[in-house]
């Protein structure tokens, strides 16, 4: 047995042994609200400078960087403060969340991206939940009227990328699975099929030719238009081609627990505990529970972990455990050990990271960039995370 095998069995052996113990949710509440009231303080001060810049995105070699409303993270701090106000129930926190859930309205007009999802469900979703507001549930409508001009028939998916046409013809990434909830909520606001009929077609050719045996994720399928056969799986933020990238795997479990809870397909719910088993099962994730931003990169445990996938993980997980009578307590242990190394281990020193609330984060390694870093969609599943963990 080798040095990387063996510490990858004593990491395994560590995890099952470790005691269950719940997050404080209320202690990281508080410490996550001090972070954000630093990083709304920064926001209002780049902003100053540069009004078009209306979402912190992350922290890259010391610089705090902002992004404008078409970045598809944009949507993910005015989503935060929406959850803040949730569980506070502080009118602060609702100000601040309908000022900056408004700076990303126009997107909902936007039909160059598949990310709507994020960008306008995460805010304008959480906020008409929580209002009742009907301007946002017309941003919703329209948003989803958007995302769904990108729907190809004939190969039965969403478009994914407009970009880098020499390397593929018509891209569909796994992320893709979390733009589906907009469409699902637009049929709801309007009885019109044709939005859910759209997210049945994506989740089920998903299905079909984004997995492996074993239920790891390609990250990139590359489709004809013409005859709706794939022509390539390849990567654009994983290791290789065939290698498991851990944010990949994260949005899968996400999108087909959502997808269930939608439509009560039980091949949803099949493939839900499927990609959870191999999340769970793997012998390389340490025994935080925290993967390594590939589960196959040959250098681990020398590389980078990814604190968004553990975060988007957890929040499945604890949606998961409520349709899966049989494993609910195993996914519940998992989720609570995830939560409490998160709000443990991998949260910033008060006043540190100007503002953001997790660590070590992965976003495009491949690219050199945001390698071990804070970003903004990290603090949001995290946030949503501890509120599920209470319910």
């Amino acid at each position: 047995m080798n040095l990387k095998i063996k510490l990858s069995a004593l990491m395994l052996l560590s995890f099952s042994m470790v005691k269950a113990q719940k997050v404080d949710v209320a202690k990281a509440f508080a410490s996550a609200q001090k972070q954000t009231d630093l990083l709304v303080k920064n926001v209002d001060s780049a902003r100053a400078i540069k009004p078009l810049l209306v979402s912190p995105r992350t922290v890259e070699k010391g610089a705090f960087k902002m992004v404008v409303s078409k970045d598809w993270t944009s949507g993910f701090f005015p989503a935060e403060l929406w959850y803040f106000y949730e569980y506070t129930k502080d009118k602060k926190w609702l100000n601040l969340a309908k000022k900056y859930t408004q700076d990303i309205k126009k997107e909902q007009f936007n039909t160059g991206t598949h990310d709507l999802g994020f960008m306008i469900y995460c805010p304008f979703g959480n906020g008409y939940k929580l209002t009742k507001d009907t301007a946002y549930r017309s941003v919703i409508i329209q948003a989803a009227k958007s995302l769904s001009t990108r729907f190809n028939p004939t190969a039965g998916v969403l478009k994914s990328w407009d970009h880098n046409g020499d390397k593929w013809k018509y891209p569909v990434i796994i992320d893709n699975m979390m733009n589906l909830e907009l469409l699902f909520e637009a049929t709801k606001f309007t009885g019109d099929s044709s939005f859910y009929k759209i997210a049945v077609s994506h989740a089920n050719t998903t299905i079909k030719n984004h997995f492996r045996p074993d239920f790891s994720s390609y990250h990139v399928i590359d489709y004809d238009i013409q005859t709706g056969k794939v022509l390539q799986k390849l990567t654009a933020q994983g290791y290789a081609n065939e290698s498991a990238w851990a944010r990949g795997q994260a949005w899968a479990l996400y999108g087909y627990t959502m997808c269930f809870r939608e439509t009560k397909d039980p091949n949803y719910l099949k493939q839900a505990n499927g990609i959870a088993n191999f999340i769970l099962n793997s012998k390389i994730t340490p025994a935080d529970g925290i993967p390594y931003w590939d589960y196959n990169d040959p250098q681990i445990p020398n590389v980078s972990r990814d604190a968004s996938a553990a975060a988007i993980t957890a929040s499945a997980l604890y949606e998961l455990a409520k349709y899966s009578k049989a494993d609910a307590k195993k996914y519940k242990l998992a989720a609570d050990k995830i939560l409490l190394s998160l709000s443990t281990k991998y949260v910033s020193k008060p006043g540190a990271n100007y503002g953001f609330i997790l660590e070590h984060s992965t976003g495009h390694r491949p690219a050199k960039s945001e390698i071990d870093v804070p970003i903004n969609y990290a603090d949001y599943y995290y946030l949503e995370a501890l509120l599920r963990s209470k319910k």
